[in-house]
């Protein structure tokens, strides 16, 4: 099974709504998130965050249109659409993919069919274009309705419902394509999978160009943008604020460098898996990353060459493309 969707899977076997990852019918797909309810939490005028199954999604809407920041499972589609609706918002006019993992794209041909602009760096095109390989297998190429016909390099800027909103890539992370969108004036930022809250170590997906470097990065990044008073959407969780945020760092930048000390002295993989340096946080028995498995990916990542040492915003170089 593709990592975007075992991590998708995994997550929801955390949860009530469990189910086998079977190779089943559209149509018995589609019931496993029958009980899925959409859930808004308004955050600023004309601003809100949808919690549904899958990742977290923002909406602003106002006169200038609906903008959606990523769109979970294709089968939630018609209850998203219902939840916009029930804020009085008009259907989706803009789209924004933090990343391409399908819980966060999954939506995208549907919504891309309904007249949406799709929106993403340049890598989330590139790999949802192409069969993604895993340790697990391979996950097919996207149709065309559902990629991004708007990508970009750095960020974009939109200057819609009254406010500027600043989507800027976060290189080499995540994965190799994530992105952070920030409503200025609300002071509203959705972090995407860069922010996991209170349900899971951080998943750096090694096979999507992803890089513990990269997370501590963009953790930093956000934060000299931020004040007390901003709220954060991360990419799965409760909403989250900057002191959240700070301690996410913190840990990321204490297992970090414990691992990196470790490897300094010459320990293998195994030996530093068992100093258990993410125990603190491995608190949650139903997470989908475990400490040793979040362990092994800032090992990995640190055995790779640091951003200042090779193009690292070279997809081909990236991933051996």
């Amino acid at each position: 099974m593709p990592i975007s969707r075992t991590f998708a899977l995994l997550l929801l076997a955390a949860s009530p709504l469990a189910f086998s990852a079977s190779s089943e019918s559209m149509a018995q797909e589609a019931d496993r998130f029958a009980t899925v309810e959409i859930k808004a939490e308004p955050l600023a005028d004309g601003i809100a965050v949808l919690f549904g199954a899958g990742g977290n999604i923002g909406i602003s809407y106002g006169p200038d249109g609906t903008v959606l920041i990523d769109d979970q499972y294709a089968p939630l589609t018609p209850k998203i659409q219902a939840a916009i609706a029930d804020l009085g918002a008009d259907p989706v006019k803009y789209l924004i993919n933090t990343h391409w993992h399908g819980d966060h794209s999954g939506g995208n041909e549907n919504f891309g069919e309904a007249g949406a602009l799709i929106m993403a760096h340049d890598h989330v095109r590139e790999r949802m274009q192409g069969i993604q390989k895993s340790g697990n297998g391979n996950d097919p190429a996207s149709p065309v309705e559902a990629l991004p016909t708007l990508t970009y390099h750095d960020g974009i800027k939109l200057h819609l419902n009254g406010d500027e909103v600043q989507v800027k890539h976060m290189k080499h992370a995540h994965t190799d394509g994530d992105s952070i969108v920030f409503w200025k004036n609300a002071n509203v930022v959705h972090m995407g999978d860069l922010f996991f809250h209170k349900v899971t170590l951080p998943f750096i997906d090694l096979n999507s160009g992803g890089n513990a470097r990269g997370m501590l990065a963009a953790a930093d990044k956000v934060l000299a943008m931020v004040d007390d008073d901003t709220k954060i959407i991360p990419g799965h969780g409760p909403m989250a604020t900057k002191a959240d945020l700070i301690a996410y760092r913190d840990m990321l930048k204490t297992v970090i460098d414990a691992v990196e000390k470790a490897q300094g002295e010459g320990k293998s993989l195994e030996q530093v898996q068992a100093m258990k340096p993410a125990a603190q946080w491995d608190v949650n028995s139903d997470a989908f990353i475990k400490g040793d498995a979040f362990v092994e990916a800032v090992y990995k990542s640190l055995e790779q060459p640091s951003h200042g040492e090779h193009h690292t915003d070279d997809h081909s170089e990236d991933n051996g493309h």
